[in-house]
């Protein structure tokens, strides 16, 4: 009989593979970034909305206070999805990945202006180390190296991203969040779906199958596992595994797309991890 505890681990460290394919995936994909997204967030809400109706899932809303955060959330996510795979075309893997690992140094800077809290002072020496970090992934700050660009865009992305989960947490932390991912995928196909007249779709048959991927595997699979597993770990043990999403990313990226990250990379991926870890076990105690 299998232990109930090494079940949840396995489903945890499961969620986590399979949302570390979306950097090789986005890489991978030969389409405009806003095709990728749109196709990754309507065929997400499809298999969301099928899961929910099965679950039965309660969809409605249930304040107009809360159609402001709910709209707002979606749109930091879909700047946080478009901005990431930029990050990842004009980069790698490796430095999207760690760029975007910025953001629970973000967040935890950003809050006291979403909560009534005081500033702790322990986060200007962890903002710095991850300064620090990002310093190493930069081989020059040349605006006009792509690399440096991917970085900056990764970097905005977890800017992005923390602001939404900012923004799902004062608002909206009472709704079911399988509910909150399909309404945020809902969001971002509606504005996304312009972007379907006038950029290049050619080549989408080859490229459908890599977009079912993500938007089943990485996307409603890997998230939905992700929050189930919350119903049996601290949100801070699932920070620190989740933290092996960048390890699993790059690995996946050497073997699937041959890319070799530097020895400053690994430096400053480290540096950043260590920094998500130390947040993750201070927040704890």
């Amino acid at each position: 009989m299998q232990n109930p505890d090494l079940k949840n681990l396995s489903n945890l460290l499961l969620a986590t593979v399979f949302i570390s394919t979306s950097g090789v995936l986005g890489k991978y994909i030969a389409l405009p970034t806003e095709i990728i997204i749109w196709f990754r967030a309507s065929l997400a809400m499809v298999f969301l909305y099928v899961y929910c109706t099965y679950k039965k899932i309660d969809l409605r809303i249930y304040s107009k206070k809360e159609y402001l955060p709910f709209f707002m959330s979606g749109v930091f996510m879909a700047a946080h999805w478009v901005t990431y795979f930029y990050a990842l075309k004009l980069a790698n893997v490796a430095l999207g990945i760690l760029s975007l690992y910025t953001f629970p140094m973000l967040t935890a800077l950003l809050e006291p202006f979403f909560f009534k809290m005081k500033f702790d002072p322990i986060y200007i020496a962890l903002g710095l180390l991850i300064l620090a970090g990002v310093s190493f992934l930069v081989p020059e700050f040349n605006l006009e190296s792509t690399q440096v660009k991917g970085i900056l865009f990764g970097v905005f992305s977890a800017l992005c991203y923390a602001i939404r989960i900012l923004i799902l947490k004062k608002h909206v932390a009472n709704y079911n969040g399988t509910m909150l991912m399909f309404y945020q995928t809902v969001i971002i196909t509606v504005l996304l779906l312009p972007t379907l007249f006038f950029m290049d779709l050619s080549g989408l048959q080859s490229q459908f199958p890599f977009l079912l991927l993500l938007a089943l595997l990485t996307t409603a699979v890997g998230h939905s596992l992700m929050l189930h597993s919350l119903k049996f770990f601290s949100a801070t043990t699932t920070t620190i595994i989740s933290s092996l999403q960048p390890i699993f990313g790059i690995g996946l990226a050497v073997f699937f797309l041959n890319e070799n990250p530097n020895f400053n990379t690994y430096l400053g991926g480290g540096l950043i991890l260590i920094t998500v870890v130390i947040e993750s076990v201070r927040s704890k105690k």
